[in-house]
């Protein structure tokens, strides 16, 4: 495997999105037209629903490995002007859908969520769902940060409706947690998984990195060990992204403090093996589940989907996200809000959507996108049936084979299957056929795929 990690270990997305963001070609869309569009795809779906991705961006102290967009403040009068913002952004979109939205997904984002208090924590969401629908197969979530989620900001959000929570856990070792600014004992860990489950969260996802700087083999098997006792329902597995032109805060250590690449596919190889042998299943690019989880169960059957949030069930591509970089998407085309804290307050106390950067698809775009989203849900895709592009299976084919003779493909008749070890490399399959990937860049834009 190691000589598997020099071969392909390229500057590649994590396709979070197709088009990727570098790729977007509109500078400060419209506005009236992007309601436009909302409106009208809203209407379109065979379900009428939408998720809301809220951005909260603040942070009392940095964390070096983090290449959000946050703002570091200890100074929390920022939260009641920052909801204000909030709920005139989505004032505007209920306005334009003109009637009460479905809400299917809610998810809090930053940024650290439960720096907010409680208080205002219910204030913006009670305001929020107080116009819209609840869908019945609704799933509210948000990030914690086990230092600070309290028991009363938990409390708030189950009844609210809140009924999963992702603690980004990272790593457990003292010397790694210094290097990357995150002290976090795991009696705070303890504490807030204890918390969430008495107040009936049924699902608790933990973030792990592996790859940090100074981390260790054995630091990896510690890690998966401690995690044994809690028992998350799901686990995210990241690839530490070391991409210091975008995040100045990872300047502090270089290349020489990073596991090569070699012993960062090790570290990988026996997380995945470990948590295999405590039951779960790899439903994903970096992503594991119980067997009953029900992103296990949408894998298996084939309807798994993913979007900005994550793997999901929903099949609707509809998504507002609201709060400065939030990006919103409909399926055919994206947008991206303001990034700084002052201009997008700026923007929505005008009544105007901060709109900085957009997209829209274009047929060949979409199916791009369909295919790249089927291989990093279902790792297969069958081109004979899916009206994909014959001419992006030729222009790959070469490397296709090449893929296959490595081990991570199986390929026949214009079908492919991701293999099992074939998944570690998932963005490199997707790569292949993303045109956009061989246009140059004369600076950095995406972190290593391993």
């Amino acid at each position: 495997m190691s000589s598997l990690s020099t071969k392909y270990n390229k500057a590649i997305p994590r396709y979070t999105s197709y088009p990727t963001v570098p790729h977007w070609k509109l500078k400060s869309p419209n506005m009236d037209e992007w309601l436009k569009e909302v409106k009208s795809v809203y209407f379109s779906q065979q379900e009428k629903s939408l998720s809301i991705y809220i951005h909260l961006p603040f942070c009392e102290s940095l964390c070096t490995y983090c290449g959000c967009n946050k703002r570091i403040t200890k100074n929390h009068s920022v939260e009641e002007q920052y909801i204000e913002s909030l709920l005139l952004e989505w004032k505007t979109y209920i306005n334009a859908i003109e009637e009460k939205p479905v809400i299917r997904n809610l998810h809090l984002g930053g940024g650290t969520p439960t720096f907010f208090s409680s208080k205002n924590l219910h204030r913006l969401l009670a305001s929020i769902l107080g116009t819209s629908e609840i869908h019945p197969q609704k799933a509210f979530s948000f990030e914690g940060h086990p230092n600070n989620t309290t028991y009363e900001q938990l409390k708030t959000l189950a009844d609210l409706g809140f009924d999963r929570v992702s603690y980004g856990v990272q790593d457990f070792n003292l010397k790694v947690q210094k290097a990357i600014h995150r002290i976090q004992p795991i009696e705070n860990v303890r504490k807030s998984t204890q918390w969430a489950r008495e107040l009936g969260f049924d699902s608790v996802n933990y973030d792990l990195i592996y790859g940090l700087p100074f981390q260790t083999l054995e630091n990896i098997e510690e890690n998966i060990e401690k995690v044994k006792e809690f028992k998350p329902e799901r686990i995210a597995l990241y690839s530490y992204a070391h991409v210091p032109w975008k995040s100045k805060a990872q300047r502090g250590y270089g290349d020489e403090d990073l596991p090569k690449p070699e012993e960062k596919l090790a570290m990988y190889l026996r997380a995945k093996a470990m948590l295999n042998e405590m039951g779960y299943i790899n439903i994903g690019m970096d992503h594991y589940a119980l067997p009953e989880d029900e992103l296990t169960i949408a894998k298996e059957d084939g309807y798994l989907n993913r979007n900005f949030m994550g793997y999901t069930t929903d099949q609707n591509q509809m998504m507002i996200g609201l709060g400065c970089s939030a990006i919103s998407c409909t399926g055919t085309a994206f947008v991206q809000n303001e990034k700084v804290v002052e201009r997008y307050q700026t923007a929505v106390l005008k009544n105007e959507l901060p709109l900085i950067i957009g997209h829209y698809l274009t047929n060949e775009e979409k199916t791009s996108a369909r295919l790249i989203n089927q291989l990093i849900c279902n790792g297969k895709a069958d081109f004979s049936i899916n009206n994909f592009s014959m001419e992006l299976w030729e222009d790959a084919k070469l490397e296709l084979e090449e893929m296959q003779n490595d081990g991570l493909l199986e390929v026949d008749d214009y079908f492919l299957k991701v293999t099992e070890k074939g998944m570690l490399f998932v963005r490199n399959v997707c790569s292949l056929f993303d045109p956009k990937l061989k246009q140059r860049s004369d600076k950095p834009q995406f972190s290593q795929s391993i």
